[in-house]
């Protein structure tokens, strides 16, 4: 029988998802030839081929893909098991993994932070990223919990509402629609607007609501963040669509407006998301219940 540790199955997996070397050995700290080295030596321990190499990158051989499937569900059960042992420690302490999305940061990091302040000895990883790659995180079983909007059906996750995130309808400070009160969607019909990237829930919301309407969105410029798109809506790009919670500043210094249009602000929630089948560990739990509980207090969708 060959000779597999856990320690290859966890590099294979992570050399596998990034499809190089170098940047498995970035997030396992470790070097660019001992993630070479290791994987080396597990396709001759086992026999086979695991990858295609072109150049600096890698792709994985049918043999690897096979492979991939049960070292998915090698490193969840091991990992399983170290939750497990947390039960049986208590939530004192632990290790807690947070992802988010980027439009939800600014109340998340107040949150994890008294959190932080309530169970000091916890270490948290928190990752603030896009749609798309937060829900490649939970299918591969990552993070104990994600906060992001609207989560899509079928892919099992459960999810729970955790507090109201309206859309708005900003433009620049000088827009000659910025006086006017009670507009129709259909009076933006001759408008620009700056959206997010494709797959985005706040575009699908956006492209739903202007269909509904019998009229269709016209894009000037797509945005990975809403950052990119306040800035470029400043810049006079276009009009743009984003949560009312991330142009507080804007809005008190007169960078940004928003327009008065019915339908608006779009009700839409944030939700707290989970991977079914992903054993939650007694940090995991606390902090749910922690979360849930300050989103009800409703101190901090007041705050912004």
């Amino acid at each position: 029988m060959p000779h597999v540790s856990l320690r290859q199955i966890r590099i294979f997996d992570m050399v596998a998802r990034y499809q190089s070397h170098t940047r498995a050995a970035e997030k396992m700290h470790m070097t660019q030839p001992a993630v070479s080295m290791q994987m080396k030596q597990l396709e001759e321990n086992l026999g086979i081929g695991l990858f295609e190499r072109h150049g600096k990158s890698v792709s994985l051989s049918s043999a690897g893909k096979d492979l991939r499937e049960y070292s998915k569900h090698v490193i969840q059960s091991f990992n399983n098991m170290l939750e497990h042992v947390d039960k049986i420690k208590g939530c004192e302490s632990g290790h807690l993994v947070v992802s988010v999305a980027t439009t939800a940061n600014h109340f998340t990091s107040r949150i994890l932070s008294a959190f932080s302040r309530k169970y000091p000895a916890v270490t948290i990883s928190l990752d603030v990223t896009n749609r798309e790659k937060i829900l490649q995180q939970l299918e591969n079983y990552e993070p104990d919990l994600v906060i992001m909007g609207e989560p899509p059906k079928g892919l099992g996750l459960k999810s729970e509402r955790l507090m109201p995130n309206p859309l708005v309808i900003i433009a620049p400070p000088d827009h000659p629609l910025k006086t006017q009160k009670k507009l129709k969607v259909t009076d933006l019909k001759n408008e620009k607007f700056v959206v997010r990237e494709l797959g985005s829930g706040t575009r699908e919301a956006i492209y739903q609501h202007f269909l509904e309407s019998g009229l269709t969105c016209d894009t000037t410029l797509e945005m990975s963040s809403n950052e990119a798109i306040k800035h470029a809506v400043s810049a006079g790009f276009g009009l743009g669509v984003v949560s009312i919670h991330t142009v507080e500043l804007e809005l008190m210094n007169n960078l940004l407006v928003t327009l008065d249009v019915e339908g608006f602000p779009l009700k839409r929630y944030w939700h707290v998301v989970t991977r079914q089948g992903k054993s939650a560990s007694p940090v995991a739990l606390e902090f749910k219940k922690f979360l849930l509980e300050e989103a009800k207090s409703g101190l901090y969708a007041e705050q912004l």
